[in-house]
């Protein structure tokens, strides 16, 4: 399987006609949370509407799983503590979201919530506790905000991770993290958009704005991880201890190349004749 894995597309359109495109060519993206932004001066009910059609393109063309992130949150639980609601009712799409834990052959999946209160952190406490006693050879985790203390939620003067998740990946050991939140980290001196605590590979997707969106890419059958951003093309071994920094893409594989390929529909001219 080669995983496709995104976060932080904050509403951006030309990011998700991207995401429309290069989703062929994955058998499973990763949306690690804030598809919405709450700061827009588009109404989030309108952003919800159009993500959600847009994840139904996706979700058409090959497996789709989401977790919510902080400018997800449209709703309060009865308890009082915020929610992504409309997240939940993807499920409908056949996307796995919000606690869910998904079993595909040797993966498993795990997608957590935003945790806004002690309501939501105990959700996550139970379910990857009940995840683990089913856990498959890989077992990654999909969370919007990263570990703190780590390269990879350095903001440039402070970290702005989860402690709780840093104590859960301590206890747990999953195979591998998933997060995005702190935009800058893989793009910063001291930051990055990879880490490994004990066992467990954490990776943050950072964010770029334009097209396409900055992305990771795990092949497991071939041990590697991709990070692309404007500009730049890295590797890592995952059968390998950490090491830094990571390589530059010097021979890129076929997939790479043909979403390198993926016109921008804006720039691309009409056929002589078209309406």
């Amino acid at each position: 399987m080669r995983y496709l894995v995104v976060a932080d597309l904050h509403y951006t359109l030309p990011q998700f006609d991207w995401l429309v495109a290069a989703a062929v060519h994955f058998d499973l993206v990763i949306f690690a949370g804030d598809a919405l932004d709450l700061g827009s001066i588009v109404d989030y009910r309108a952003q919800i509407v159009v993500v959600r059609k847009y994840l139904s393109i996706i979700a058409a063309r090959t497996r789709v799983v989401l977790c919510s992130g902080n400018h997800d949150l449209d709703n309060r639980s009865p308890e009082g503590e915020k929610i992504a609601s409309w997240i939940r009712e993807v499920r409908e799409l056949g996307i796995a979201c919000d606690g869910d834990t998904l079993r595909l052959g040797d993966l498993t999946l795990t997608i957590c919530p935003w945790w806004d209160g002690p309501l939501a952190k105990a959700s996550i406490e139970r379910q990857l506790s009940d995840a683990t006693a089913e856990r498959a050879t890989n077992w990654i985790w999909v969370h919007h905000a990263p570990p703190t203390n780590s390269p990879v939620s350095w903001g440039g003067k402070r970290f702005f991770g989860d402690s709780e998740l840093l104590n859960w990946i301590t206890r747990y050991q999953p195979s591998m993290v998933v997060s995005g939140h702190v935009h800058q980290s893989p793009f910063i001196g001291q930051g990055s958009w990879f880490d490994r605590l004990g066992s467990t590979w954490v990776f943050n997707t950072g964010r770029q704005p334009g097209r396409p969106p900055a992305y990771i890419v795990v092949e497991p059958s071939a041990g590697r991880a991709y990070w692309l951003a404007a500009g730049q093309a890295e590797w890592i071994d995952l059968s390998a201890p950490l090491q830094r920094p990571a390589r530059p893409v010097a021979d890129p594989p076929d997939w790479l190349k043909a979403v390198d390929r993926i016109p921008d529909p804006f720039l691309v001219k009409p056929a002589v004749g078209a309406g």
